[in-house]
């Protein structure tokens, strides 16, 4: 039973030292202005707070609902442009396909970008329905997230 124990112990500890991914997308879906109570939901109040900082009124308020997506990469390589590209589609617009992107220099081995579906794009285009995220280091493809629903 001990061995067991350490068994489980040592591979705890491997996979908490693992080496952080290429590339890793965290998302946030603000789909209404109703606030969640503090003492039901505190993280997602806060979050919501957050993306609603600084909106004065119903109509601001309301161009701030939509999907916000976080980007982090990581690549060891140096030499060559960084460009992370964020491709998605939407419920109202069928199989297009929109694009954003963002842009780094080649020094660079790690960073963050932002995209954001919100506003107009957001209330006519729908809800964001399936996306996938690519790294670039130059012409070259670095690694790749994929939504479940991305074909």
């Amino acid at each position: 039973m001990k061995q067991w124990r350490l068994v489980a112990m040592m591979s705890m500890m491997v996979v908490s030292c693992a080496a952080p991914q290429a590339l890793e997308v965290r998302s946030t879906h603000l789909r209404n202005l109703e606030t969640p109570s503090m003492q039901d939901e505190p993280m997602v109040r806060a979050e919501q707070e957050n993306l609603l900082h600084g909106a004065i009124g119903l109509r601001e308020q309301e161009q701030r609902l939509g999907h916000y997506y976080v980007v982090r990469w990581n690549d060891a390589s140096q030499g060559e442009p960084v460009k992370v590209l964020f491709e998605f589609q939407q419920g109202s617009t069928g199989s297009q396909i929109h694009r954003q992107e963002a842009s780094f220099d080649a020094s660079e081995t790690s960073g963050k970008a932002e995209f954001v579906v919100n506003g107009d794009s957001y209330l006519k285009g729908g809800r964001v329905l399936a996306w996938q995220c690519r790294l670039f280091r130059g012409d070259r493809e670095i690694a790749r997230r994929r939504s479940y629903l991305w074909e």
